[in-house]
């Protein structure tokens, strides 16, 4: 039995009074929740315009798609992620590509990222989109993946995820100084949770009007984006193809009484941070090393097991912790290892980075109510394991 998860959502009575609200009122979906929501995150991270939608796949999916993706054209994300990061691209009818990672802080790597670049010019498939995950919740390089899309002409998707709270170079993720358009999930053990639920969001005001048509069918009532004079209130025209990938006003609701609590959270998350990092001091393990450039969210804790100075394999210590009831994970399976990409063409060994930490990783619990109690159990079954 599971009695320490990987992640847990907080839910406090003020959370459940902000549902409650709205289950009292007139809307339940498309009400002033979400609008409110939207703007909070947007001011909280300086960017202009910000579009919730019903989780952070069908955030990148129509990311995607108002940056034009589609047929003959490619985008490139990283390996060490969930599968949405490259499946967006699929969706829209593109090629996929992965660059490796930094073996320090398992972010796409700048400079994997700028050979493959100059390889794929010279033989004329530069990308088209870019989407760098700041995985764990440490963005990315980013001002230098930025240049790079200056030089060689492709767009940027900031995979955040599991970032929202974090900051890069003193500025909040989400500004998009250094993207067209940057992601956010509020998945129950991401950083602020609205059940299900992701945001997109961006500077640029066409941008932002072509995502917020197409969560919602591409339908629009704006008399400007129509064809014809609209025959009168109820009149509508879709004029594109969308889809319902709309937030509802209780999850916008649960989210924005989240949100108060947000830099609360993120205190508390390097609060337990550090004291995994002593508590792990002089074990066999390698823990997650922090950029001086970048305030991460962490959104996880991944460890790995460090087999120059252990012989105990992942395999083993996973299973150990939780036949303890340390319900550890693994953060990521690397995409281009999963069935459905191998017969796309990729193979185990192309990305030798991802695939190196990934054979080692584990993530240990964290979340803002897990007690000190709880992870002094964590560290002493890890610790009695690599004995």
């Amino acid at each position: 039995m599971i009695r320490i998860p990987y992640g847990r959502q907080d839910i406090s009575q003020a959370d459940l009074d902000a549902v409650a609200e709205v289950l009292r009122s007139d809307f339940l979906t498309q009400g002033p929740a979400i609008p409110r929501f939207e703007r909070a995150l947007a001011d909280y991270c300086g960017a202009e315009y910000a579009v919730a939608v019903c989780n952070a796949t069908a955030a990148l999916h129509i990311a995607c798609l108002a940056l034009e993706l589609g047929p003959g054209d490619t985008l490139w994300t990283s390996p060490n992620t969930f599968v949405a990061s490259a499946n967006c691209a699929l969706y829209c009818g593109a090629q996929v590509g992965f660059v490796d990672i930094d073996p320090r802080t398992y972010n796409m790597s700048v400079t994997a990222l700028a050979a493959k670049l100059e390889q794929a010019e010279q033989a004329g498939r530069l990308p088209k989109v870019v989407v760098p995950v700041h995985f764990a919740g440490q963005s990315c390089d980013m001002r230098e993946i930025h240049a790079l899309s200056q030089r060689y002409g492709f767009r940027i998707i900031e995979d955040a995820s599991h970032a929202v709270g974090g900051r890069y170079l003193d500025a909040p993720v989400g500004n998009c100084r250094y993207s067209d358009i940057t992601i956010f999930s509020f998945h129950p053990v991401k950083i602020i949770t609205t059940g299900e639920g992701g945001l997109a969001l961006t500077n640029d005001a066409g941008l932002a009007a072509r995502l917020e048509s197409l969560r919602s069918h591409g339908i629009t009532r704006d008399p400007a984006r129509m064809t014809e004079a609209s025959e009168g209130p109820w009149y509508y025209q879709q004029v594109e193809l969308g889809f319902n990938y709309r937030m509802t006003d209780m999850q916008a609701a649960l989210g924005l009484s989240q949100f108060a609590r947000l830099d609360s959270f993120i205190v508390r998350r390097h609060e337990l941070a550090r004291r995994y990092d002593e508590l792990l001091a002089g074990l066999p393990v390698i823990t997650p090393c922090q950029s001086l450039d970048a305030y991460s969210a962490l959104h996880l804790y991944p460890i790995q097991i460090d087999g120059s100075r252990t012989s105990h394999r992942r395999f083993e210590v996973f299973a150990g912790l939780r036949e303890a009831g340390v319900g550890v994970n693994v953060h990521y399976i690397p995409v281009h290892t999963q069935p459905h990409y191998q017969r796309l063409g990729f193979e185990a060994g192309d990305f030798p980075v991802a695939e190196g930490y990934y054979a080692q990783a584990i993530s240990l619990p964290l979340y803002p109510t897990l007690t000190e109690g709880l992870q002094d159990e964590v560290v002493s079954v890890l610790r009695e394991l690599l004995g």
